[in-house]
């Protein structure tokens, strides 16, 4: 299986930035396929459509996935179903 070319987990810090108060590239994780521990700005981040997903770097698990529209941001922690919507500081729109 081949796999496209992937940024690191810093490349998710603007993106992020519009929802965390603090640098989300130093926030620790540890994978719950692997085990593996590390912070976000090592994961493997593919992209950018139809949004940013970062991966396990030793077992390219789905970590999380981030996808930006106009008035709002989903983001998807792990694999799970669920995902949380936020508005857009730069949104005129926040209703939710």
């Amino acid at each position: 299986m081949t796999f496209p070319i992937h940024r690191d987990g810093n490349s998710l810090a603007g993106p992020l930035s519009q929802i965390f108060s603090v640098d989300p590239t130093l926030a620790w994780r540890r994978c719950p396929n692997c085990g593996l521990t590390g912070t976000l700005a090592q994961l493997r981040v593919y992209g950018p459509e139809p949004g940013l997903t970062g991966r396990c770097p030793g077992c390219e698990a789905l970590s999380l996935r981030l996808v930006e529209h106009p008035e709002h941001l989903w983001l998807q922690m792990g694999a799970g179903q669920g995902a949380f919507r936020f508005p857009r500081p730069d949104s005129r729109d926040r209703r939710a």
